[in-house]
């Protein structure tokens, strides 16, 4: 595996590879890389011949009161685990390369009405931070396809609006939740959890297929079960910031009959971190 930290190394390598006909796969991170990680590197790895993870902790997404300065940057274990898991370039930036105007000076990019709710809402300007690093990284890797983990389900659908409506042309694959034993998702802010909170966040989890099982019974409206879905998390010593079903593809509030193409969303505080996860009414295994 190749590591490089300037654009210039980086666009040889990607003309390389066009030249000879190969196709280019990108994994987007932000470091402190785990399983979950690894099997994006692996589902890229399955469509090009050249893949290319970024490690790039993008102050443009945290708000001012969030973890930025302390987010775990890991960068020579991130670099074995993706030469181990099938990776061909690290792309290896600092906020000079990637904002060469600064970080708050810089272009911005925008993508309206998936933006502003649930995570959006909580944390204003997040998503514009990942649409302008994205563009950023598609625009300098030029990938066939990019794959991003279903975890950050909203992030998810506000990149594929993004590539629908810039006209990318890029194929944008979500990878499946990987879980930690119990079901509670992976994340690299798990390990601010100690053993005991690590085995108390799987109640997260839990909530939402109890969520999902309570709706597919059909005798109890979405408000209701949304309601005691927060119930259930408050109880179990979380702060809660939403426990809410959702149309799938633009994140609107269905209505009283909608009985398919939703999703169930979760973000709630633990022990100081704050812990999100999904889970589709039709997985056909809630």
């Amino acid at each position: 595996m190749q590591i490089v930290t300037s654009i210039d190394d980086l666009r040889a390598l990607t003309r390389a590879t066009r030249r000879d006909g190969g196709s280019i796969g990108l994994v987007p991170t932000m470091g402190n890389l785990h399983a979950g990680h690894h099997s994006l590197v692996a589902l890229a790895r399955e469509r090009a011949s050249l893949v290319v993870a970024s490690v790039f902790v993008n102050p443009t997404q945290f708000g001012p009161n969030e973890d930025f300065a302390r987010y775990p940057r890991t960068p020579d274990e991130d670099a074995r685990g993706l030469a181990a898991h099938g990776c061909d370039v690290l792309f290896l930036p600092d906020v000079a390369t990637m904002y060469p105007l600064g970080a708050d000076d810089g272009v911005r990019v925008c993508v309206p009405g998936l933006s502003d709710v649930l995570e959006g809402a909580i944390r204003p300007g997040h998503f514009d931070g990942v649409a302008t690093v994205v563009s950023k990284l598609f625009n300098l890797v030029q990938p066939d396809v990019a794959v991003f983990g279903r975890k950050d389900y909203q992030q998810l659908l506000v990149i594929r609006r993004l590539v629908l409506d810039l006209c990318f042309g890029i194929e944008i694959v979500g990878a499946p939740i990987v879980r930690e034993e119990g079901g509670l998702a992976m994340s690299s802010r798990n390990q601010y959890l100690d053993a005991g909170q690590r085995q108390a966040a799987r109640e997260v989890h839990a909530t939402l297929r109890a969520m999902v099982g309570e709706f597919r019974e059909g005798e109890r409206p979405l408000e209701a079960i949304e309601a005691g879905a927060s119930r259930r998390l408050v109880e179990a010593g979380f702060a809660p910031d939403y426990a809410v079903f959702r149309n799938a593809t633009t994140l609107a509030i269905p209505g009283p009959d909608v009985r398919e193409g939703l999703v169930a969303l979760v973000a709630a505080r633990f022990g100081g971190v704050r812990l999100i996860d999904n889970l589709a009414v039709d997985d056909p295994a809630p």
